[in-house]
């Protein structure tokens, strides 16, 4: 995408310079002659750098002008200009936000250096809040076992190619660590990977979140944003439960994955991007596109590579070793161990929240347990071992067993609530393909608080 510069002179012939210059470098121009028309020009064109000149008689002048932009925009980089200047002007100008302040006669090598570490500094920012804001400890693929090692094969052939992979499983499986080792993996781990949660954007946001939006494009744009697809130019973009976007959303998505451009909210131009795009859903797509609610057209273009993930209960020879890693994060210094029996017990579990259940169990245990959990210990947190299915309809056992107090096994109330609860949460996940929206209406709640419950009880 070619960077839009406004450069700001009353002297039409450093104007005409500047502009033949930067063109020439591959940027776009616009030109004001004055303050007020470059006030005019950055609500009207957004540009991404200006070039601004001190004195501009009859005012305002380059610094009552700077005061304007900053009210504006805080992050455009402002580079000063001027042939008069005193160094109380060039301190007053950084004051007040300037990127940096250039001598006149300008040399093109001092003016592209400027404008280039400015635009820089801007997209630094940017991905920088945006990272902050998803950071988290490093996780990484925990295990040996058969269905593991095939997954890792497949990240191993699709990483160094180009091809867009759809990664599927329930929820808790580890997609996304499997997004970070195929970016990880990539010639492009040196950029940064972007993620974006679908199933939480809210449904009026999703244009402003994935493409961007100048300021004033809507009630509350106060500032410019760039979305996740600029931020992850060059890098990777990870859409995780890329099966909740909406039908209007997906079509937009595939607009972008088609022609390679975007547009922010509020712009009259497209950008163009490069980005790798990795997707992940716990729905079964195919089912999906049967249904008329996720587009098939889009479906193909996601699914070039799809890795599937197994289920927990499908890879319990991996789960000692997961115990031992996830009790290490809670305790580095003296993790807890775990008995033979506390290790057998858990893997007579069904661990319908996967991976990600597992680490909230393993968490409570290592807390309450100090340096060693043993079976008595796991009988009291972890729900019971093989607990049944309930069915949606009488809220009974699929074999028809009732429960009484005397089922307790001396676990309070709250235990054996949340242990219920997680089961018939498990149940409509399970009957909805792991579609959270679906199971929220067989529950009769919305899609909000069965998220909260569920990240509540480690599902």
């Amino acid at each position: 995408m070619k960077p839009r510069v406004l450069i700001v002179d009353d002297e039409a012939n450093i104007r005409r310079m500047l502009g033949a210059l930067l063109r020439s470098e591959g940027f776009e121009t616009e030109e004001a002659p004055n303050g007020n028309a470059a006030l005019l020009s950055l609500d009207q064109q957004h540009p991404d750098a200006i070039l601004l000149d001190l004195q501009m008689p009859p005012g305002p002048d380059g610094l009552e002008t700077l005061r304007h932009i900053r009210d504006r925009d805080a992050w455009i980089p402002v580079i000063m200009m001027s042939g008069k200047a005193q160094l109380t002007d060039a301190v007053q100008a950084i004051k007040q936000g300037a990127f940096q302040f250039l001598e006149k006669p300008l040399t093109p090598e001092a003016v592209l250096v400027a404008l280039r570490s400015g635009l820089e500094l801007t997209r630094a920012r940017a991905e920088n809040r945006a990272l902050r804001s998803q950071l988290a400890p490093q996780a990484q693929m925990v295990g040996t076992s058969p269905r593991l090692e095939s997954v890792r094969a497949l990240i191993a052939q699709v990483a160094k190619t180009e091809a867009r992979v759809l990664i599927t499983g329930e929820s808790g499986t580890g997609k996304e660590l499997v997004a970070h080792a195929i970016h990880r993996a990539s010639h492009r781990s040196a950029r940064p990977i972007i993620s974006v949660n679908c199933a939480a954007i809210p449904r009026d946001l999703v244009e402003s979140e994935m493409f961007g939006h100048e300021r004033g494009a809507f009630t509350g744009a106060t500032d410019r944003r760039l979305g996740r697809f600029e931020l992850a130019d060059t890098g990777t973009l990870f859409l995780d439960e890329v099966g909740d976007l909406n039908l209007e959303a997906q079509a937009k998505l595939l607009r972008v994955l088609e022609s390679g451009e975007i547009q922010r909210l509020g712009a009259e131009r497209m950008q163009r991007v490069d980005v790798r795009i990795v997707a992940a859903t716990n729905q079964r797509l195919e089912q999906a596109v049967s249904a008329g609610s996720f587009r098939e057209d889009l479906y193909f273009r996601l699914a070039v590579f799809p890795i599937d993930l197994a289920p927990l209960r499908d890879r319990l020879d991996d789960l000692p070793e997961l115990v031992r890693h996830l009790a290490e994060r809670v305790r580095p210094l003296q993790p807890a161990t775990f008995t033979a029996d506390a290790l057998a017990f858990l893997a007579s579990y069904e661990w319908p929240g996967n991976v990600r259940e597992l680490a909230n169990v393993v968490e409570r245990l290592s807390i309450l347990g100090g340096d060693e959990v043993d079976v008595a210990l796991v009988r009291q947190v972890l729900p019971r071992a093989g607990t049944p299915r309930f069915d949606q309809a009488n809220l009974t056992s699929e074999s028809g067993t009732s429960y009484s107090v005397a089922d307790l096994g001396g676990r309070s109330l709250s235990n054996v609530l949340d242990d219920y609860e997680r089961a018939l949460i498990g149940a409509a996940l399970k009957r909805a393909s792991g579609n959270v929206a679906e199971a929220a209406r067989a529950l009769q709640t919305d899609r909000a608080n069965l998220y909260r419950r569920m990240k509540r009880l480690g599902l």
